[in-house]
Parts: structure tokens; sequence; C-alpha cells
């Protein structure tokens, strides 16, 4: 009975346990040569592009979307740095990669189009992500910084476009699912009233359990932070759901907060505070391997080369998506978008693993 969880905190616990192990094993028994990472990083982004692109004709077509973006915009954002990565590496050690690097923006640029219209959360993400990405490839092969006042504002620019097109089809359409500015007022009406009540009824540990939907709240854990509903539902366990009408109610936790509130009223200020910690630990961690990585690569030791491309992704994918989701838009680190959440922050502990068993020399982190 230990091992079974006994609410959503313990089962995310466990999950991200499992997870971890799993990634170590991956790590170590997957031969992860530069040639494997690359393939696997063109087929994610020539997938995400298909199915991003589907569920925006759906959309269209009045067939209903699932607005895959949310669990999955991360893990785009991690195929296409590490393919851009990968190019780099490529050209420096002299091969011509005119034609991949064209298959790679074209791929970029339809990720872009197909999940920005699907959501304006993932447009903030692709852009933030792309801009840390290219930030860490440009200090990862000692290149000029990518930092500069010019592409500052073509990011932002770039942005403001993207809006704005966004708000012109919506109007043209007649659909206001596409609307920026619809998306903002909603956030500014309701988010004030979501401030209010995590302030007012949220306690070191837990919260007030006369403020929560449930009225047999166990005032810790009361499912506004959840894995995903059906991975719930598939092994039985018997957690408060938020089903029908509920959600819209779960929505002003779940979605018009950032998450630092929304993990602080379901699990307390300290856990909310050991949380960033665990976040923080885990970017600082893999910019220390990723830093042995390049050190390796500069010493001729090519070993690494998949690994340090693949560091490159995870790490941007993992750190875009907690400044959304934890400042932005809880939506973005909560129900299958956390699983997402748990499983890049796992695959980048996992080199730690690696680390050690391989290089005799590696200083060891404790």
């Amino acid at each position: 009975m230990l091992l079974i969880a006994q609410n959503h905190f313990q089962l995310i616990i466990e999950v991200g346990l499992i997870l971890l192990a799993t990634m170590i094993f991956v790590l170590n028994l997957v031969p992860l040569s530069l040639s494997v990472v690359t393939f696997l990083s063109l087929f994610l982004s020539g997938l995400f592009t298909f199915v991003f692109g589907a569920d925006l004709g759906l959309l269209l077509l009045s067939f209903g979307q699932h607005e895959f973006t949310h669990p999955f915009g991360p893990i785009a954002l991690l195929a296409i740095i590490t393919a851009l990565a990968s190019l780099k590496v490529m050209e420096e050690s002299g091969v011509n990669v005119g034609r991949l690097k064209r298959v790679v923006y074209l791929l970029l640029a339809g990720i872009t189009i197909f999940g920005g219209a699907m959501h304006r959360s993932f447009l903030l993400l692709w852009f933030i992500g792309l801009f840390i990405g290219y930030t860490i490839i440009s200090k990862s092969f000692r290149q000029q910084s990518f930092l500069s006042m010019k592409r500052i504002g073509m990011f932002f620019v770039a942005g403001l476009i993207a809006f704005g097109l966004l708000e012109i089809i919506s109007k043209i359409s007649g659909m206001e699912i596409f609307s920026p500015v619809l998306r903002i007022s909603r956030l500014a009406q309701n988010s004030l009233s979501s401030l209010k009540l995590v302030l007012e009824n949220t306690y070191l540990i837990g919260h007030d359990p006369a403020s929560s939907y449930w009225s047999n709240s166990s005032r810790f854990a009361d499912g506004y932070i959840s894995l995903p509903m059906q991975f719930i539902l598939m092994f039985g366990l018997p957690f408060p759901l938020f089903f029908g009408l509920l959600v819209t109610r779960k929505d002003t936790i779940d979605y018009m907060l950032p998450g630092i509130f929304g993990y602080a009223y379901d699990f307390g200020y300290i856990t909310f505070i050991v949380l960033l910690l665990i976040v923080l630990g885990t970017i600082v961690v893999g910019l220390k391997i990723l830093a042995d990585y390049r050190r390796k690569r500069e010493s001729k030791n090519r070993k690494y080369l998949g690994k340090e491309v693949l560091l490159i992704g995870t790490l941007t994918g993992f750190i875009s998506q907690a400044i959304i989701g934890l400042f932005l838009f809880n939506r973005t680190v909560n129900g299958m978008a956390l699983l997402t959440f748990m499983f890049l922050g796992s695959l980048i502990l996992a080199h730690t693993v690696s680390i050690r068993r391989d290089s005799s020399d590696a200083i060891s982190r404790g």
C-alpha cells in the first residue's frame, strides 16, 4: 500500500521518479549517436508539423480540436532546437548541410504557423524557446553572442506580427478562438479574482478547504494540479477530478493564473518553494553537464555529440516551459503538459548518470 499513491501529489512524485529511472536507462542503453539524434529530431519535427496542422484543419472545419500545442509544444521545441544544434556540429565538421538546413527551416516555419494559429500561449513559448535555443547554441559553440538589440527587436516584431495576423484572421473568419485580444481580456477579467482567492486561502501546506470547489476537500492536492485525467482513470485511482462544468471553475486556478500560484494553492507555499528550487537546480545541472560535453567535443572526443545536441534541445524546451507555465499560464505545466515537463526534467537529470559512468575524470556532483 505504501507504493500506491493516495493523492495527486504522491502520484506526481511517483511518476516523476519512474520517468527519471526510465530516462537513465534510455540514455545509458540506447546508442545516441549524432546521426541517430538528428534523424529522431527531424522525424519529431515533421510529426509535430503534421499533428499541429491537422489539429488546425479540424478547428477550421468545426470538427473540434485537441490543442496538442499545450502538452507537445515543448517537445516540438526540443526537436527543432536539437536539429539546429546538429546542423551546427555538422557545419563545424565540414559537412555540407545546405539542403538539410532548408528542410529544418521549413519544418520550423510549419510548426510556427500551425501551432501559433492554434494557441497564443504556444506562440509565446515558441518565440521565447527559439531565442533561448539560439543563445545556448551560440554559447556552446563559442560563437558571437546571439543576444543583440537587433535580434531582440526582430523577435519582438515577429511576435507582434503573429498576434496581429491572428486578430485579423479572427475578424475575417468570425472565429473568436483565434483572437489574442479576447484571450487577454479574459485573463484581465478573471486573474484578479483568482489571485485574491489564492492569496487569501493558501497555507504553508495546502489551502483552506472552505475555498475549494469540493465539499469534502482534503485541503491538500485537491486536483487543481494533476496528471492527465485519462491517466488517472486508466489506473482507477480514487482522486477528485474535474468534469464538465467544473472544468470552467477549475480555470480560475488552472488557467487564469501563473503556475506558481496554482501550485502554491493546491500544495502550499513550502511545496511551491521546493518546486522552484528543483526547477532551478535542474537547469543549473543541465548547463554544467552541457559545459562538460563542450569540453569533450573541443578535445576531439566525438562520443558525446548526440547527447550534447539532445541536451541543448531538452534544456531549451524545459526552460521555456518553466517560464511560460510557472510565470504566465498554469495550463502549460498542468495535466498532460505536466507529464511533458517532468519528462524533460528527467531527461536532463538522466545525463548526470551517463557522465559519472562513462567519464573517469568527471567531477562528482554529490
